[in-house]
């Protein structure tokens, strides 16, 4: 019988060794892949952004500022967000990624925003530069040139962090720009099972949504064009095996498991030898 336990006690300590306890390369994030010999401190090499103009989309909330010379325009142009702030103030305390969402404009599903005075106006497929320089061209039509601003961009990045997050959900950003490690962290990091080398990014384009697979293990990550979050990106967390089969994700846990497993064995062995 003592011999019958050691055996399953050696069989299951080597078991549970390679497919339980998660290790520390998997879990670390921007490593250089490839082995190096190069001095203790040391600095990367420097990775260029590879950025794209983001287009805005059906169900994109908009933020479009206009301020003329004349009070009275003023007034016109800033009739909804007015609107909107009073329907906040009734309807009680805001966060501020819903302020953004009161005070701006929403691309219908022809693409199209309404602006006081100014009518209806086709933003889709167009980055905030193309139209804030459309809408400076409405508004040529009622001020004089020099004497108006007009500013237009998105309220925040927001995306969803599904999968093995510490808090998955949706988020909302309040930056022109954010990194997917920016993005991970707000969502409270990847937990311990969480396939961190293949992250599956779902981004959403004008003609439909793509998926791609993410390695944050790699620092070529930085350099690429999926180093940025686009507004409506939802960011997928894969389970490892270890998941799976249940077993603990540390030493601590696995040697629980492991004495908790031998003790019922063994338990169920002497009530069949008695």
């Amino acid at each position: 019988m003592n011999k019958i336990l050691r055996n399953l006690f050696f069989f299951g300590v080597i078991a549970l060794g390679f497919y339980s306890c998660v290790p520390n390369k998997k879990m670390i994030y921007m490593q250089q892949l490839e082995e190096s010999q190069g001095p203790l401190i040391e600095s990367s090499e420097k990775y260029s952004y590879e950025t794209e103009e983001y287009l805005l989309q059906i169900n994109d909330n908009v933020e479009i500022t206009i301020k003329t010379t004349d009070e009275d325009l003023n007034l016109i142009f800033g009739a909804i967000s007015n609107e909107n702030q009073t329907s906040a103030q009734m309807g009680g305390s805001q966060g501020a990624g819903d302020a953004f969402f009161l005070n701006g404009y929403t691309i219908d599903e022809r693409g199209m925003v309404e602006i006081p005075l100014i009518g209806e106006v086709k933003l889709l497929g167009l980055d905030t530069k193309q139209a804030k320089e459309l809408i400076e061209n409405e508004v040529l039509k009622y001020v004089k040139a020099n004497e108006f601003f007009v500013r237009v961009r998105l309220g925040g990045i927001r995306f969803s962090a599904l999968g093995e997050f510490t808090r998955s959900g949706k988020y909302t950003i309040l930056q022109n720009r954010v990194t997917i490690f920016e993005a991970i962290a707000f969502a409270g990091d990847l937990n311990r099972v969480a396939k961190r080398d293949q992250v599956l990014l779902v981004r959403q384009y004008p003609d439909g949504s793509q998926i791609h697979k993410i390695n944050l293990l790699d620092r070529d990550l930085l350099g690429s064009e999926f180093y940025f979050l686009k507004p409506n990106d939802l960011i997928y967390a894969e389970p490892m095996k270890v998941r799976e089969l249940g077993a603990g994700t540390n030493l601590v846990e696995t040697l629980t498991l492991l004495t908790t497993t031998i003790t019922a064995v063994a338990l169920v062995l002497t009530l069949i030898k008695n």
